[in-house]
């Protein structure tokens, strides 16, 4: 394929070619030229014109394929328009003799159909350079077309489309004809050739006036007739030419030319409508010859008529805008509404017919109102249709007042106004549906009226409006929650009046049953009692309807109907009416089968009417049950169902004999009774009805082989029982489309009606399948037909096999025995019921059961394999793979794939062809394992062949569909057909005719599956591999050239499998080039492909993808699609907008992946575009937004314009990017900004620093942060929040939450001490101000709460004043709960008021947590802080808070111990249920205990935490919060708690109260801590170690922790979990700090034990005191039963997760490994020390004895740490784990338990060997000496020698190595070391007991005095050695010091010239460097302290050396001289400096 890339043709390689690959390489070659032609210059193209031109043409004659000459024409074009174009008129007389050739000859058609392409696209690109040549040019196609067969005539058509859009108006003078020939094709049999023509005519209406003035009505008449037998495709064109033309016909400005020559007259819209109209309700038939039948009343609309005017009208609006909708919506609705008025009864003649027309209306509307419409536009529209209602009901009521009752029953107007009233009514619901809560201002107009008109319909004595107005109810309680409890209300209190009224029971039954329907889409509820009224008055009504005939039907369907909706609530409504409800199923069904007898013989009509009602309904109720209770079918409630069902069945067979005797009144009622007792049994596991399967099973055969059926509606029944895949070949009308709703009746056949609400009242409450839609259940005839089939297979698996058998053969006989039509009916049902029945059997892996049963079941499939029908085939083709699957022989599989070989080898028919063949795909699909090589090949031998009968496109398709199932299940078997099937792949592609879609969309799946096979090797670089590679991107190449949008859709999916597995291989930016092309295709499957490629691409490189997107969009001009305006707001942009506008679900699900993946990779490096979008979105509904604004933001309501903020810098007259976008568009704008601050979070630090973000921005200008747009980012989360939609209120308030968290410490670079968020404090505060109204609802004041708490707590508003507002709506909320769970509002359910309590209680709690915190931050640094000013200024901010919530705490504090309380009742496992309090808790009620839970989930942790630090506060002292702190000062000791309480009664003590309040919460925190969930959070988990370690600060729970040891024990056990099982570094240690306490409580229980047992004893009995203590006098420690034991266990995990090395079995000795020492992390370091600090108190909780056998484990951890951590620092500091192991050292070593007699010798044995440990450490063993810190080692020797006893230390051994290492270390070149060296010995030396201090004095001051001599002879060069020198002089002086009197002058006399020789004189010291200079400044200032102190030594050295003193007298004389030199200025400066730091400091605070 290389050799094809060339500029010219390469004939040599071309010639050696076989035939297809000759295909292959022209059409490459011609995909290469088009590129290179564009990018190559002009000379060089003119160059080698003339030989491409030959070479171009001669490739004419070469027979090329449909895409090959597209591309052909394409390049000849291309080629004229940049090189010359003088040969361009002998390429046109070529290609026009071409044309007029007489060969008629199949092998020159192609030839042919190239020359006309190739006119096409020459006079497209040239136009008006070919001059006048087109009139001969067109005139000879035309001529040609007269004898063209179909091919030609759509390739014809196409042309002339070219050839008018290349000469626009200059080609006037042949529009006539043009437009003649094209009429002709519109009406053309191909329905290619009529979409063609409509392209053709929608080219020519843009230049030919005529077609929107003169001959409108024609070109009406015209489309009109081409909807007849149209397919989907005609419809979507011609209904686009005749929305477009009439659009024109409205709005175009006729040209002067135009109306100069004719007067044309403007059309206005009503004759458009009249025309839209009449072909809506007469079809084609015209005006005139129509008069005739329509006076018989014989003639129909057709269907497709009317789906093809349908889409027309929605065209027409959308043409011309949503503008223009707004301004003629009135007029347009009387219109639409009017179509289905009394005044044209031929469209609602018919039940069927006035269903599928409502459907159409209902459409038109829909699409219209829904589609185009901003949110401000459908309120008002909402407000015309609510006056359209209102306008049919007066009419309504005129008639029905009309006393007359004959007249008012009978009168036409009722039946007509109907149907109006439901389009409307529908329309009025979905509209407010998809408003949500914006409707909110539409409900509350009280000039509107909605809920009175839409409540007055339910009286209307239509059922259909009825129910229709019920629905709509529905509606708007979906999208507004808060009307559901008063609408329900409403609705029960007017069904109680009106109880004699049967259209009011009906119509507020079924407005009750919609409402509850509507509560599972509202997380709210309903209130719990609502349940009980409803279950009273459905009883009340079941019980009276006997009291009246004229009622008793009415009342028994709306008594069983308000059950059946009342179980959609749940187990937790149903379960308390569960037994009532059972009781009245047991009394609808007579006990025993004679009652039923006797009934039978009593009844009438009427009578048997109500029964049979009754009892549907009440099977209709069980179903409901069972279907949404399913944790309330126990054993029990099973047996309770079970004994009616016996009788259900027995009447089920008496029903065709009642139906003899009494005739047609009860056939409906027996159908549905039918159909509910079906559709029960398929819920009930067949066990239950065991007995009588075998009756059901004759009841189900006789019902699926009935007489009395006419209709085969196959299209209801089968395509459940196909395989999805199958189903996209039978046909496109049952592929999803956007026109799905008004399609569906096409696919159901002329004489079936569509689904509609009236054929089923009960499917009102059902959970709808496709969303928000109406509920469209079919007639009972097709449903009770569709629940038997499905029972079938169920009942049919399980009767006994003798039955089995005998019901098969009944039902291949009762096939034989009927004929025609009815034949077909009955086939379709029985091969249907025996498909299910497979399907069943396979899926529950039964077996078929004896080989006799085959022979049926194979007969019956096998006749269907060859039913003219499609879907008849396509489901026998998945029963006959099915049925090999059940039998599992592989003997019989082969016979069956051997049946199908021979038919597809004999057979000449397409219909046995077709169905074999995809039999043969099926078998593979389902059972790979037939693979075997030889079958494989036989398969794709035979498929290979049907797919070349190029006279049958049916056969072609079926077979490569049935080859894409084999490629796919085969797998790696696959490979060696891959390259042959690739090159049939491509050949058929290139070859088979564009008309043929079908075949291609076959093509392209057989292309994915082979990609999809083939895998990662497509990667590979071999010779083979390449090739299938460019053929595969080839193909698909050809596909996405095809016009048909499936197969576009399967070339973008098979381009998205060669990305995935060969990404480097596909060319991207052409991709993403037809991606945005087709974003806004009008096919929904398109649509699909283009974003699940998207998807994909976005996920590798997204920043690619939008790069070649915009580089799109700026390159080409007019092949976007105008609706995605990809060039000013990107692809990003682009599919926000998609996503405003599109419905379909699960497209809108990809479009917000795709966006969040680009917002994930790329937002940060965007950030001003990302933020810019989202805040268009939220900021085009801000006119929409009536909420007063703060100040701050009072420039966005004037005008949008002028909006001075960082990101909108709009040129006023570009219109807003997005136009009114929807609430849900809107909601997850906001969700974007919450996920690009998280991703900022995650990028660089200067996104949340000013500062930063300031300098680097100015360093670069392209640089952007995000703390740079902070004010668009709370301005985009407050126009949110203060939105009308609850949904936005929500997202704008966790948007604020989030950019409170995120930015609250930011500190304000131009106003030290405040921070960036607080100039916006107003903004906050008004955005939260709405969410605390008494009608917000109770989720969003909760998630308000939420931001409160954050707000306050965050720091950002220092000033009280200021807080207040905030403070103020948490004050307000608190007061409103106080009155418990019952005032809170009745609307929502109760635990709805639960959550906004429990919110309310968090958000104080945090409040409080915060505000006890910083009191406590602020009181510790008050001692070291000097300046007045900032601890006045500190406190006010702290206290102040702490304040605040001081004033409240009294109630708070008793609501936080209720809910509490609750928590704890709450967790307790199922088996305490029947102890918890039957009223419920404070906040929750019994029955809304399961929805509570997770409100209390969400809460508790806070709520515990905030109620310890409240109790430590009043250090469990207040007995009773209402009572106010009793005095605090005196201790609180356990014995001082026993004071009773003053009043009377029983009442706990206060020592009671505050036992409960501490094992409250000790319990409810163990009982979280020791059984983490795993969806417990952090924060909960720290809140409750923050709860414990408030607990245990004060005295009173530590004395109780520590007298119980088992509690302590417990307590440890469950931290070491913690610990264990979580992570986090910060919950660790939280866990740490617990144990500490813990620990510290034990200590304090020993010690005061001890001091108790001190003072009872007296002195005299010391010797026998008890021990107290672990381990007691033996010293032993039980593992479980010791405080001590489970805390070693525990530090010991700790450390060793931190240092494995400290663990001996992994180091493999307990010896010193020899492992670099390591620094740890700083978490690391801060837990290990944290457990040092635990590990140094253990002693003290030990007696001891005890102390002595855990004494070897601390040392062993501590000396260990020591050891693993002493890495060398820099400055020779200690990293924090060495400072903490000294610390515990020091602890450890100073311990009582070492003095303590009994321990005494023990513990000295024990620390002289870890000093020796310690000193080993130092010892190189292998080489490992260099890496260990001597400073760290040398503190350690130091503490052993401080701390103990001085026998551990002054044994000589021990002692002579101390000494030593100090030596060694003295000599070691760093300065550090040295500096730290001198300080430890100054410590030791200063050491009173002398037995310790002296030998290290003699053994090191003789080196030291020698190394000061030696600096005199080097001068010090920088601070470090000048630190030395000072050290050791400091270390001499205190020799001095503590020298005795006698040796004391020889030390002076050594210390004396060491310093004098620092001296400098005068002249020096002007010229000394500062080190020399300080050294100086430290001598002479030593010698004045030290003269006066020992003056005679002093004299004396003075005396005996001359020199010293001369040189001290010139120092001391220079120094008075620098002195005076120094003072005016050095205090003058001196000053200054002490002003600038107090104000830096007063400033930041």
């Amino acid at each position: 394929m290389e050799l094809a890339h060339s500029l010219l043709l390469n004939e040599e390689a071309y010639n050696q070619l076989g035939d297809v690959q000759k295909a292959e390489f022209i059409f490459d070659w011609l995909r290469y030229l088009e590129k290179l032609l564009l990018a190559t210059s002009r000379s060089d193209v003119r160059e080698k014109q003339k030989t491409l031109v030959e070479q171009l043409l001669s490739l004419l004659n070469s027979s090329p394929g449909p895409p090959t000459r597209k591309l052909l024409a394409k390049n000849l074009a291309i080629l004229y328009s940049i090189g010359d174009t003088f040969s361009v008129y002998e390429t046109i007389d070529k290609c026009n003799e071409l044309i007029r050739s007489k060969d008629d000859s199949p092998s020159y058609l192609p030839t042919k159909l190239a020359a006309v392409v190739c006119l096409g696209s020459l006079y497209k690109k040239l136009g008006r350079i070919l001059g006048n040549t087109f009139t001969d040019t067109v005139g000879n196609i035309l001529k040609a077309m007269k004898s063209a067969e179909s091919q030609g005539r759509y390739e014809i058509m196409l042309s002339l489309q070219n050839i008018l859009s290349g000469l626009g108006a200059a080609a006037t003078p042949c529009h006539r004809d043009v437009y003649k020939a094209a009429r002709s094709c519109l009406t053309d049999r191909s329905m290619a050739v009529r979409c063609a023509a409509a392209k053709c005519l929608l080219e020519l209406q843009n230049e030919a006036v005529f077609m929107w003035s003169t001959d409108l009505d024609s070109v009406a008449t015209l489309c009109f007739k081409s909807f007849e037998g149209s397919n989907y495709d005609v419809r979507i064109s011609v209904s686009k030419l005749l929305g477009t033309v009439l659009a024109k016909a409205i709005v175009s400005k006729h040209p002067g030319a135009a109306a100069s020559r004719q007067s044309v007259r403007r059309v206005s819209l009503e004759e458009v409508l009249e025309l839209l109209g009449t072909g809506f309700l007469r079809g084609s038939s015209g005006f005139l010859r129509a008069s005739g039948d329509m006076l018989k009343g014989t003639s129909s609309v057709s269907r497709d008529v009317r789906v093809g005017v349908t889409q027309a009208y929605v065209v027409f609006v959308s043409t011309l805008g949503g503008a223009w909708l707004e301004k003629n919506f009135a007029a347009f609705l009387s219109h639409t509404l009017s179509l289905v008025s009394q005044s044209h009864p031929k469209a609602t003649q018919t039940q069927i017919d006035a269903v599928c027309s409502r459907r159409c209306v209902s459409f038109i509307l829909r699409a219209t109102v829904g589609g185009l419409l901003g949110e401000k536009a459908q309120i008002a529209a909402a407000k015309d249709i609510c006056q359209a209602i209102w306008k049919l009901k007066k009419v309504m009521d005129a008639v029905m007042s009309d006393g007359n009752l004959e007249t008012r029953l009978g009168s036409a107007d009722v039946a007509a106004s109907q149907h109006m009233l439901v389009c409307a009514l529908q329309e009025l619901g979905n509209l407010i549906h998809s408003l949500g809560t914006t409707a909110a201002p539409l409900l509350q107009d009280s000039s509107a009226g909605v809920l009175d008109n839409v409540i007055s319909v339910t009286l209307h004595p239509s059922i259909s409006a009825r129910l229709a107005a019920a629905w709509c109810l529905h509606c708007i309680a979906v999208a507004l929650p808060s009307y559901l409890t008063p609408l329900l209300d409403r609705c029960l209190e007017r069904l109680t009046v009106l109880k004699s009224s049967p259209e009011a029971v009906t119509g507020f039954s079924f407005a009750v049953a919609a409402l509850l329907g509507a509560v599972k889409h509202c997380p709210l509820g309903i209130p719990h009692g609502k349940g009980k009224i409803i279950m009273t008055l459905a009883e009340d009504l079941l019980c009276s309807a006997a009291q009246n005939s004229r009622l008793s039907a009415q009342r028994t369907q709306a008594g069983w109907l308000l059950i059946a909706a009342l179980m959609t609530l749940g187990p937790a409504f149903v379960n308390h009416h569960l037994a009532r409800v059972l009781l009245l199923w047991k009394c609808v069904f007579p006990v025993s089968p004679k009652d039923l007898g006797t009934e039978k013989s009593r009844g009438d009509s009427f009578t048997w009417q109500v029964t049979l009602e009754g009892r549907a309904g009440a099977l209709c109720a069980i179903k409901s049950f069972v279907s949404h209770c399913g944790d309330l079918l126990t054993e029990e409630v099973i047996q309770h169902l079970l004994p009616p069902l016996p009788c259900a069945v027995d009447l089920l067979t008496l029903l065709s004999s009642i139906l003899k005797t009494y005739g047609s009144p009860l056939k409906t009622p027996s159908v549905v009774y039918r159909q509910r007792l079906y559709e029960l049994l398929i819920l009930l596991p067949p066990e239950t009805y065991e007995g009588y399967l075998c009756a059901v099973l004759r009841e189900l055969a006789a019902d699926l082989t009935a007489p009395d059926i006419q209709v085969a509606a196959s299209t209801f029944l089968l395509p459940r029982l196909c395989h999805q895949d199958d189903l996209l070949i039978l046909s496109p009308l049952l592929q999803d489309t956007d026109h799905r709703f008004i399609e569906e009746q096409l696919l159901l056949g002329n004489g079936i009606a569509c689904g509609s609400l009236e054929y089923d009242p009960y499917s009102i409450y059902e959970k709808d399948v496709e969303g928000d839609s109406v509920p469209k259940p079919l007639p009972p005839t097709l449903s009770v037909i569709s629940s038997a089939v499905k029972l079938f297979g169920v009942v049919c698996a399980h009767v006994g096999e003798a039955q089995r058998l005998l019901i098969l053969e009944q039902l291949l006989d009762s096939i034989k025995h009927t004929k025609g039509a009815r034949q077909q009916v009955v086939q379709l049902h029985v091969v249907s019921s025996v498909s299910s029945f497979l399907k069943y059997v396979a899926g529950s892996k039964g077996h078929l059961g004896p080989e006799e049963m085959r022979r049926p079941v194979l007969a019956l499939v096998m006749g269907a394999l060859e039913s003219p029908s499609p879907l008849l085939r396509c489901a026998a083709a998945e029963a006959w793979a099915r049925l090999a699957q059940v039998v599992d022989d592989g003997a019989f599989t082969a016979v069956l794939a051997q049946v199908s070989f021979d038919k597809l080898k004999s057979a000449r028919d397409a219909v046995t062809r077709t169905g074999h063949s995809l039999a043969l795909g099926s078998l593979h699909r389902y059972l790979g394992g037939i693979s075997s090589s030889q079958h494989l090949n036989s398969c794709v031998g035979i498929l290979y062949t049907l797919s070349q009968d190029s006279t049958s496109p049916d056969v072609q398709t079926w077979a490569l569909h049935s080859l894409s199932l084999i490629i796919d299940s085969a797998g790696p078997l696959y490979y060696t057909h891959a390259e042959p099937t690739l090159s049939l792949i491509i050949m058929l592609l290139l070859n088979v005719p564009p008309t043929h879609a079908e075949v291609h969309q076959s093509l392209g799946r057989c292309l994915n599956a082979l990609i999809t096979t083939l895998g990662p090797e497509l990667q590979g670089n071999s010779t083979s591999v390449s090739t299938l590679r460019t053929s595969c991107l080839l193909g698909c190449a050809v596909m996405q050239d095809n016009p048909d949008c499936l197969v576009q859709a399967q070339a973008i999916s098979c381009l998205q499998q060669l990305h995935m597995f060969a990404p480097r291989h596909v060319n991207l930016s052409s991709l993403v080039s037809c991606l945005c092309v087709n974003l806004c295709s009008p096919y929904l499957l398109l649509r699909r492909a283009v974003l699940a490629c998207l998807r994909q691409l976005v996920q590798r490189e997204a920043a690619e993808v939008s790069e070649h997107a915009v580089m799109l969009a700026k390159d080409s001009r007019e092949e976007l699609t105008p609706d995605a305006n990809i060039r000013e707001v990107g692809l990003e942009g682009a599919l926000l907008t998609l996503l405003d506008k599109e419905t379909d679900g699960r497209l809108c699900h990809d479009i917000k992946e795709t966006l969040n993946h680009m917002l994930t990779s790329m937002a940060v490096d965007k950030l001003s575009f990302w933020l810019k979008l989202c805040k268009d979105v939220l900021a085009a509904s801000a006119d929409f937004t009536t909420v007063t604004c703060v100040d701050t933001m009072q420039e966005e309501e004037g005008d949008k314009g002028d909006d001075a903020s960082v990101l909108t810098i709009r040129n006023d007259g570009r219109p807003h990017p997005f136009t009114n976008p929807r609430w849900a568009t809107r909601v997850f704008a906001a969700e974007c900004v919450c996920r690009i601050i998280n991703q900022c979070e995650n990028a660089h630090s200067a996104h949340f620093d000013i500062a930063l973000a300031q300098e680097m921005k100015k360093r670069d200008s392209r640089n952007d942060f995000l703390v740079l747009h902070l004010a668009d980012l709370i301005r985009m989360a407050f126009m949110a929040a203060t939105d009308h939609s609850d949904q936005l209120r929500l997202s704008g308030l966790e948007t604020l939450l989030v950019v409170i968290r995120r930015f609250a410490t930011i500190p304000e670079p131009e106003f030290p001490g405040h921070v960036i968020l607080e100039q916006y404090q107003a903004n906050v505060g008004a955005a939260l101000r709405p969410a605390f109204t008494s009608e917000t609802p109770p989720d969003v004041t909760a998630k308000a709460c939420q931001v409160c708490s954050a707000w306050i707590a965050s720091g950002v508003v220092s000033d009280l004043n200021d807080l207040r507002r905030v403070h103020q709506l948490l004050v307000a909320s608190l007061t409103k709960i106080q009155v418990g769970k019952e005032a809170l509002s009745h609307l929502y359910n109760e635990s709805a008021s639960t959550m906004e309590i429990l919110a309310v209680l968090k958000a104080w709690a945090e409040v409080y947590i915060i505000a006890v915190e910083r009191h406590k931050n602020h009181k510790q640094p008050l001692k070291t802080t000097c300046s007045e000013e900032s601890v006045g200024n500190g406190s006010i901010s702290s206290d102040g808070l702490l304040d605040l919530v001081h004033a409240d705490l009294g109630t708070l504090s008793r609501l936080w111990l209720a809910a509490l309380q609750d928590f704890a009742l709450l967790t307790l496992p199922s088996e305490f249920a029947s102890q918890l309090p039957v009223e419920g808790g404070a906040f929750y009620t019994a029955e809304t205990s399961e929805n509570a839970k997770s409100h209390y989930y969400n809460s508790w942790a806070f709520i515990l935490h905030a109620t310890a630090l409240w109790l430590t506060s009043t250090g469990f002292v207040v007995a009773d919060p209402d009572e106010g702190a009793p005095n605090l000062s005196r201790p609180v000791t356990p014995t001082s708690m026993c004071q009773g309480s003053s009043s009377g009664a029983p009442v706990k003590s206060p020592e009671d109260v505050y036992t409960e309040r501490f094992h409250l919460i000790l319990g409810i925190s163990v009982e979280f801590l020791c059984s983490l969930r795993s969806d417990a959070t952090m924060e909960s988990i720290t809140a409750c170690l923050h709860a414990l370690q408030a607990l245990l600060d004060v005295p009173w729970p530590r004395s109780k922790i520590g007298s119980d040891q088992d509690l302590g024990i417990e307590l440890l056990n469950v931290l070491h979990r913690v610990i264990l099982t979580r992570e986090s570094p910060s919950i660790q240690l939280a866990s740490l700090e617990v144990v500490r306490q813990i620990i510290c409580a034990a200590q304090e229980h020993v010690k005061e034990k001890r001091r108790s047992a001190e003072v009872d004893d007296g002195a005299a009995e010391k010797e026998i005191l008890p021990e107290f203590g672990e381990g007691k006098d033996t010293g032993g420690l039980v593992p479980g039963k010791s405080l001590v034991f489970a805390t070693l266990e525990l530090c010991v995990c700790i450390l060793v997760r931190q240092l494995p090395e400290l663990n001996p079995k992994l180091t493999g000795s307990p010896g010193v490994k020899a492992t670099k020492p390591q620094m740890l992390s700083e978490d690391g370091s801060r837990l290990v020390s944290a457990a040092l600090v635990i590990l140094s108190e253990l002693p003290a909780v030990c007696s001891p004895e005890g102390s002595i056998s855990i004494l070897p484990t601390i040392l062993y951890l501590t000396i260990g740490v020591l050891r693993e951590t002493a890495v060398k620092l820099p400055g020779g500091q200690l990293s924090s784990t060495v400072a903490a192991s000294l610390q515990a050292l020091k602890g450890i070593l100073s311990s009582p338990m070492a003095r303590a007699e009994k321990s005494h010798t023990a513990w000295t044995d024990l620390l002289r060997s870890a000093l020796t440990t310690v000193l080993d450490c130092w010892d190189p063993v292998a080489g490992t000496h260099q890496e260990l810190d001597e400073v760290s080692l040398l503190t350690a020797i130091t503490v052993f020698t401080l701390s103990t006893s001085p026998e551990v230390t002054t044994i000589p051994c021990l002692q002579k190595r101390c000494i030593e290492k100090f030596k060694a270390t003295l000599e070691i070149k760093d300065p550090m070391v040295q500096i730290k060296t001198y300080q430890l010995l100054l410590s030791i030396f200063q050491y009173p007991n002398p037995a310790v201090s002296y030998p290290y004095i003699y053994s090191l001051v003789s080196s030291i005095v020698e190394k000061l001599q030696e600096i005199d002879k080097r001068k010090p060069e920088d601070t470090t050695e000048l630190q030395i020198f000072q050290e050791g002089i400091k270390v001499l002086e205190a020799l001095v010091a503590i020298a005795e009197e006698q040796h004391r002058s020889q030390l002076v006399a050594c210390l004396l010239p060491i310093l004098i020789s620092f001296l400098l004189d005068e002249n020096a010291l002007g010229s000394a460097t500062s080190i020399m200079r300080n050294l100086h400044d430290f001598a002479l200032q030593n010698l004045m302290q030290i003269g006066p102190q020992y003056s005679s030594v002093f004299k004396s050295v003075m005396a005996s050396s001359p020199a010293l003193k001369a040189r001290l007298e010139a120092a001391i004389k220079g120094n008075q001289e620098s002195v005076k030199l120094k003072i005016p200025t050095s205090k003058h400066t001196k000053n200054s400096g002490k002003n600038s730091s107090i104000q830096l400091k007063t400033n930041f605070l």
